[in-house]
């Protein structure tokens, strides 16, 4: 093909390889490909065409495959052993024969193609590598600007990237507005339409608030505090139970700070949800009574098999332990993944009595 430069094509290949880390014969396949495809539109062509490139000149050769056939009843498709054989003594019937032919002008069709498969190209291994960035941070926090906030859905400009919010990512006391600049975790990196990556984050995902405690609390970033567990009614409350093997160490008094400094820190960045922060502990009644902070609990009852608690509390403080609409012993359920019932020392009582009564 006089009119293509092959030398400049292979050249602008190896140097795609070279700085974009496209492998050569991945493109020089799909090209091939490509001007197969090319052939075929600009020529009306009705029959099957296989097109090659070699790797270190750049030529390019397209040959018309035809089936040997002894009648030919379509010349597009098929050719006869008589025709065949004056292109190569070694053909016989059923083979496929490769007839090399020359199209006018494929060389600007082809340098055309060239240049769309190589864009292409680019913009695909650009896309793959910013997946791979961000999907290596999935379970991270991020910081984006609000791009959009007018639907359901909030975009974030993540620089490279948008983050996607979907309306049950969000925390539902919480308003957003364009240009906003706000912290989200990384829930998943997909690939959308067209193969663009997308960011999926939230900010009432409980493991946002795990995340936050990282940050925030340098006895956890380093491993000497363990956040055991998370629960969370996003926008209202959260529970986390926090664990240390060192003694010395205060996993609660730690991650609370001086004056509650290091929790109203991230309390803040939840927009005032309440946090309890208690310590885990292997026995499941004294971790379950933790657990129902911040109500007081006289004695716990444990059925290890089912994993079922019941728990008695003063007369005084079975709302507080119940809490609004349940949540406290939603959350403490959630958080040791126990099955939790709470009784009043007087329904407690009032049981008993009956059944003693029954008896």
């Amino acid at each position: 093909m006089k009119t293509m430069n092959n030398q400049e094509l292979i050249t602008a290949i190896e140097e795609l390889e070279k700085e974009k880390k496209i492998d050569k014969t991945y493109l020089l396949e799909s090209l091939e490909a490509s001007l197969v495809t090319a052939y075929k539109k600009n020529f009306d062509a009705l029959e099957n065409v296989k097109v090659t490139i070699d790797s270190v000149t750049g030529v390019i050769h397209i040959y018309a495959l035809k089936e040997i056939v002894k009648v030919v009843e379509d010349s597009n498709t098929q050719i006869s052993l008589e025709e065949a054989k004056k292109k190569s003594k070694k053909y016989k019937i059923g083979d496929t024969a490769e007839i090399e032919i020359m199209p006018k002008d494929f060389g600007r069709i082809a340098a055309q193609t060239a240049k769309q498969v190589m864009l292409q190209k680019i913009r695909e291994a650009e896309r793959d590598i910013i997946y791979s960035e961000y999907n290596d941070r999935k379970g991270e926090i991020v910081t984006g600007i609000v791009q959009k906030a007018d639907g359901a859905v909030v975009v974030l400009d993540l620089g490279k990237l948008e983050g996607i919010m979907l309306p049950k990512e969000k925390i539902p006391t919480e308003t957003y507005k364009v240009n906003d600049k706000i912290r989200a975790y990384v829930v998943s990196v997909e690939k959308g339409i067209k193969g663009a990556p997308q960011v999926m984050v939230s900010r009432s995902n409980p493991d946002f608030v795990r995340k936050l405690f990282e940050f925030e609390i340098p006895e956890i970033y380093e491993g000497l505090i363990e956040i055991k567990s998370v629960s969370r009614d996003a926008g209202s409350r959260s529970k986390v139970a926090v664990y240390s093997t060192n003694p010395d160490i205060d996993p609660v008094g730690s991650c609370v700070g001086q004056k509650g400094i290091r929790i109203q820190n991230i309390i803040n960045e939840l927009n005032g949800e309440k946090i309890d922060v208690i310590e885990w502990n292997e026995d499941p009644s004294i971790y379950i009574s933790a657990a129902l902070l911040p109500a007081q609990v006289l004695a716990v009852d444990i059925n290890e098999e089912e994993k079922f608690a019941q728990v008695i509390v003063p007369d005084d403080q079975l709302s507080l332990a119940i809490g609004k609409s349940g949540q406290n012993a939603r959350l403490a359920a959630k958080l040791t993944n126990w099955k939790i019932d709470i009784k009043s020392e007087t329904q407690f009582k009032e049981l008993l009595a009956s059944a003693e009564t029954e008896e």
